[in-house]
């Protein structure tokens, strides 16, 4: 009937078709509503302001938060009268600093804001704190969420020491507990640092994102990094998972019991791309890229966040996002069973009418998808955001039901504040938690930064590799280097001389490093080898000369008592490893230790490992020639807190890998440089050392850098050419 309804309406009859589009709706919403993958009535949410700094990092800032909001449940979310529940309406804070107070967002009304495309200005003296981050328990009794007061000192704490954290406690999420009816509201974290994204894990633990590891992003002003931890339920036990040198988001529980959760990866490239998921074991071992590492960011998203198993699948939904902006954008599907070619093989579109945010101009359109199945997920949506300029933050996510064939079903909107997160009320059982063989974690032994101890690590043969060596390459050692955290704020915001740069490619490029020291590489292709725990950590392989041929651009980091295998440098992720036909040499021996280098690689400081070279070797011709140009390779003039001859000298080194995102082995670091080709034609007849050799290739496998701390005094003794250690590890 509805159809021959269609067909003998006029089309000029505006009314009449009007009235049939929305008997068509109507339909289509019932059909919706019966769908039996709808197996429950209530919707778990959070109602907040969009924060006024648009940024990937700072949206997570307490500091940065409007006022309005709460937790909520949507009654009856499929029903003809849906009610909304302020879950928190009667509740008083049972535990902690808040125990007796009552968490408020107040008023729900929209703040004042001014938006200029890059940075709302909120109202300061707006009342009321903000909610983030929901999260249901496995049983569906208890819900866990981040609050911020929004009280207290506007004054961000710059100490250079980042154990005594960042903000005022009442500027700062922290993480809370209350049963689904509002009883028994309990304050699980607190101190000046950020908790939020809290999740429940197969262990009966809580992962979540703290700012705890200390240290800051590298790529400008005051922006301290969080990333993952886990706790107890009732907050204790806090043990760091990931000692990472960036920023990470959005724990949730992979299809086999491991944690997958976003990571900002950027060793020695650009800033804007690899915000990629991750995995790793409840205990914070094995962390490897689940797809999309190493893409460049022409047709990718600039990042894939609320990355969450989907039931009943093997793939993921997850959030394209842009990298300067907020945690909106379209929504994709990830399966980590197509082989990762660097681009949009694992990806496809599950709302393609809207462009990935920043890398291809989408919209801030969707965001918190939470997965039904492969066809059908809830998740918040912004019509207003979608076409049309963007004059102010979004505040009209509502809640939808979207499907793969491009149906949405709206569930519910606030015309005054935007809704987040919504969760189905119902149990959620989580897969098995795996075994877990590291003592430190069988005795309850919580981890912090700083911590001492000692992984294994070995390759069965480095070899085995994506992209293809050059021909006749022998590889000899691998040289083990530690990441170090930026530890004061950086950019112009930095507390000493604005503008000092580790390196001349920049610090938003290039993180510090020290040389832990090297290990062998047998005939075969294999080593064997020891490490320092809880440490970022990365691996270049060397050739005869001890010149790095390829360089590995990520990081990874392990636990005490650790042992971490790889099958080669790179290899295919995708493709079964073949078993060795006998048992590689390095591993019939114990591990190596890895060989301290030359003086000023550990810490790094250029002053002690290479000016020593060009005293030695170079200074005197140079400056007996200054009156015909000779580049001046001294220590003065002193600019751009740099010494004149690394000025001079850098114009010849290794500063860029170019716009690849893995390394072209054999065109990195010294072998990619125009001061070794100029060594190597015999450069006025200089005879370098053996050790001189090694600290000149040494110094361009590092990407050319001058410094190896990020802090003012260290730094101005560096500088003096003293031995300076950074305070963060």
């Amino acid at each position: 009937k509805l159809q021959q309804a269609v067909a003998d309406t006029p089309v000029n009859d505006a009314d009449a078709r009007r009235a049939l589009h929305h008997e068509i709706c109507r339909i289509r919403r019932q059909i919706a509503f019966v769908n039996p993958l709808l197996d429950f009535q209530d919707i778990v949410f959070i109602k907040r302001h969009r924060a006024f700094y648009q940024h990937m990092c700072d949206q997570f800032y307490g500091i940065v938060q409007n006022p309005g909001g709460g937790l909520y449940v949507l009654e009856d979310a499929f029903g003809q009268s849906p009610a909304v529940r302020d879950v928190l309406a009667g509740s008083v804070c049972e535990t902690g600093r808040l125990q007796g107070q009552k968490l408020s967002g107040g008023s729900v009304q929209r703040p004042s804001l001014r938006y200029d495309g890059q940075q709302a200005i909120s109202g300061e003296d707006a009342e009321g704190g903000s909610f983030l981050s929901p999260a249901l328990s496995p049983d569906a009794r208890q819900i866990m969420f981040a609050y911020v007061e929004r009280k207290g000192s506007k004054e961000q704490d710059f100490h250079e020491d980042p154990t005594r954290g960042h903000w005022d406690p009442q500027r700062c999420y922290h993480l809370f507990k209350v049963h689904v009816d509002g009883s028994n509201l309990e304050q699980l974290t607190d101190g000046s640092w950020n908790d939020f994204d809290p999740c429940w894990l197969p262990n009966g633990r809580i992962a979540f994102i703290s700012e705890r590891r200390g240290g800051y992003l590298r790529c400008g002003r005051a922006c301290p990094l969080y990333t993952l931890y886990d706790m107890n339920a009732d907050g204790s036990g806090i043990n760091c998972l990931s000692f990472h040198d960036s920023n990470e988001w959005h724990p949730s529980v992979s299809h086999d019991g491991r944690i997958v959760w976003t990571r900002w990866d950027y060793t020695d490239r650009h800033g804007c791309i690899a915000h990629m998921p991750w995995l790793t074991t409840l205990d914070g071992r094995d962390p490897r890229p689940l797809h999309g590492n190493y893409a460049p960011r022409q047709g990718r998203p600039d990042m894939e966040l609320y990355v969450r198993a989907i039931p009943g699948s093997t793939k993921y939904v997850g959030l394209a996002a842009p990298h300067h902006g907020q945690a909106y954008g379209s929504i994709v599907i990830i399966n980590p069973q197509v082989p990762d070619d660097d681009g949009m093989g694992p990806v496809r579109r599950f709302t393609p009418e809207v462009g990935f945010p920043e890398s291809q101009g989408g919209r801030q359109v969707y965001s918190t998808p939470w997965p039904l199945a492969e066809n059908y997920h809830l998740c918040v949506y912004d019509a207003a955001m979608n076409g049309a300029p963007l004059r102010r933050p979004g505040e009209n996510y509502g809640i939808y039901l979207v499907d793969a064939f491009g149906n949405k079903e709206l569930l519910y909107r606030d015309p005054d504040i935007g809704c987040m997160n919504p969760i189905p009320l119902r149990p959620q059982p989580l897969p098995a938690a795996p075994a877990n063989p590291l003592a430190e974690v069988a005795e309850g032994k919580p981890v912090c930064i700083g911590d001492e101890g000692q992984a294994t690590m070995a390759v069965v043969n480095v070899y085995d590799n994506q992209k293809a060596w050059p021909e006749g390459t022998r590889i000899k050692a691998l040289r083990v280097l530690q990441i170090l955290p930026c530890a004061v704020p950086s950019g112009g915001l930095r507390p000493h001389e604005t503008g000092k740069r580790i390196a001349e490619a920049g610090d938003s490029v290039v993180p510090c490093r020290w040389v832990l020291g090297t290990v062998p590489v047998e005939a075969d292709g294999s080593a064997h080898f020891t490490v320092p725990a809880y440490r970022e950590l990365f691996f270049q392989a060397l050739d005869e000369r001890g010149l790095a041929i390829t360089s590995m651009r990520s990081a990874t980091h392990a636990r005490h008592g650790e042992t971490l295998m790889c099958q080669g440098c790179h290899e295919h992720k995708a493709q079964a490893s073949p078993q060795p036909a006998v048992l590689p040499l390095a591993l019939r021996r114990r591990p190596s230790t890895p060989e301290p280098d030359v003086d000023g690689s550990n810490p790094f400081s250029y002053p002690r490992l290479v000016q020593p070279v060009l005293d030695r070797n170079c200074l005197q011709c140079h400056e007996e020639h200054k009156d015909k140009k000779a580049p001046n390779l001294g220590r003065e003039p002193i600019a751009n807190k740099f010494y004149a001859s690394y000025n001079t000298l850098v114009n010849y080194g290794f500063t860029s890998y170019g716009d690849s995102y893995r390394t072209r082995a054999g065109q990195f670091g010294a072998r990619g440089s125009k001061l070794l080709e100029m060594l190597d034609k015999g450069h006025h007849d200089v005879k370098l050392s053996e050790e001189d050799f090694c600290r000149l290739t040494l110094w361009l496998d590092c990407c050319s850098m001058f410094y190896g701390v990020f802090e003012k005094e260290p730094g101005e003794a560096q500088l003096r050419g003293e031995v300076a250690q950074s305070i963060l590890k």
